[in-house]
């Protein structure tokens, strides 16, 4: 079944279009025992954009999509779809009024239906040709026209999640909700069907937000990022906003590996072992974090920048993971140093370090120093 997955999905234009729908999170709060699951959220989804809701498993992510689906109620808060309460202190609108897609990472097919009625199954207040029509032409977008009369047992789970996103979009929902759907296929596949998934609902319009724990696949899909922790909503923006300018520490550390250095403020500068780092504004005697991304250890000429003894030297393709000792610390660095430029393990070299990947917090709060 492999090989069927690894194929092109159907022809570009097909999916129908609807009207998308605007969804509003107001002081959204949920508890199950004494577990906070969200406190206090406010989040606004706007007509047609593409959001995530990213961070670690429990973050509280997963409940606010249940919330917004209507399988959860929330304790305090409201949620307003279009400026109308669908979940609040005086009004609850079940889910199968609310007009949203579902997708959720178990597919949540039925076993005992063919692929076609899987697909045709929220169509049923259409008379059953012109649904059955409408589900071919969905099961065509997504390259499984062929496989109509089959049942889910038959079909590998990219397929099944091919059938879930065309079950979802059928109905033509103004609001799509997707709870880790790619996190059961593997990476090849994943990658290719996320693009695919990102095109379809870019043709629908319809309104999408996703859970994901991965920051790699909430950059690549998301016109905006809601970085969730603790029931928290920590930041919210664009993905380059994020990626750059991190709310905190552990809000950089989530986004990509880094290297870890302490550092005192002095005038206008963080002095560490490795350099001076700017500040934004001056003060004496704080104590500092900088976080330096791999990728911000740059190979540099001899006799320049900071020389360090490479420990251990792993190739990764395009790029190779070198271990790095440098005077003046305890633990060694990492690097990401292009492989044509790489040094070898054993040799000393000479590293430059590009401050666009440098990240400068009090050690006290993690809050970013200004």
């Amino acid at each position: 079944m492999e090989d069927r997955d690894s194929r092109r999905w159907g022809q570009k234009g097909t999916a129908g279009a609807t009207f998308a729908g605007l969804l509003e999170f107001e002081h959204v709060s949920k508890r199950f025992g004494r577990t906070a699951a969200v406190q206090d959220v406010s989040l606004t989804l706007e007509p047609g954009e593409i959001a995530c809701l990213l961070g670690p498993s429990g973050c509280g992510k997963t409940t606010l999509l249940r919330i917004a689906a209507g399988i959860e109620r929330p304790d305090s808060g409201r949620l307003l779809f279009d400026g109308q309460e669908m979940a609040g202190p005086s009004r609850f609108v079940p889910p199968e009024k609310r007009n949203i897609g579902l997708m959720f990472q178990d597919f949540a097919l039925f076993p005992h239906l063919s692929i076609i009625d899987n697909v045709a199954f929220g169509l049923k207040n259409l008379p059953r040709e012109e649904a059955l029509k409408i589900a071919r032409h969905a099961l065509e977008r997504v390259g499984l026209a062929r496989y109509a009369a089959n049942y889910p047992h038959h079909l590998s789970g990219g397929e099944q999640q091919r059938v879930a996103l065309a079950r979802a979009v059928v109905p033509r929902p103004q609001v799509m909700l997707m709870d880790e759907p790619f996190s059961g296929l593997d990476q090849r596949l994943r990658e290719s069907v996320r693009a695919e998934t990102l095109t379809l609902l870019r043709e629908t319009r319809a309104s999408c937000l996703l859970v994901t724990h991965d920051p790699v696949e909430a950059m690549g899909l998301a016109d905006r990022i809601f970085l969730m922790r603790q029931g928290n909503l920590v930041q919210s923006g664009t993905p380059e906003q994020l990626y750059r300018h991190p709310a905190d520490a552990a809000a950089a550390r989530f986004f990509s590996d880094t290297n870890e250095v302490k550092g005192l403020v002095q005038g206008s500068a963080v002095v560490t072992p490795l350099g001076r780092f700017p500040l934004p504004r001056g003060g004496n005697g704080r104590e500092a974090l900088v976080l330096i991304r791999p990728q911000g250890l740059k190979r540099a000429a001899e006799g320049e920048g900071i020389e360090g003894l490479v420990t251990e030297a792993r190739f990764q393709g395009d790029d190779v993971k070198c271990t790095v000792l440098f005077n003046g610390l305890e633990e060694p660095l990492t690097a990401l140093i292009h492989s044509r430029s790489a040094p070898s393990r054993g040799n000393a070299a000479w590293f430059r370090i590009d401050p666009e990947h440098v990240f400068v917090f009090d050690s006290a709060t993690s809050q970013p120093i200004s």
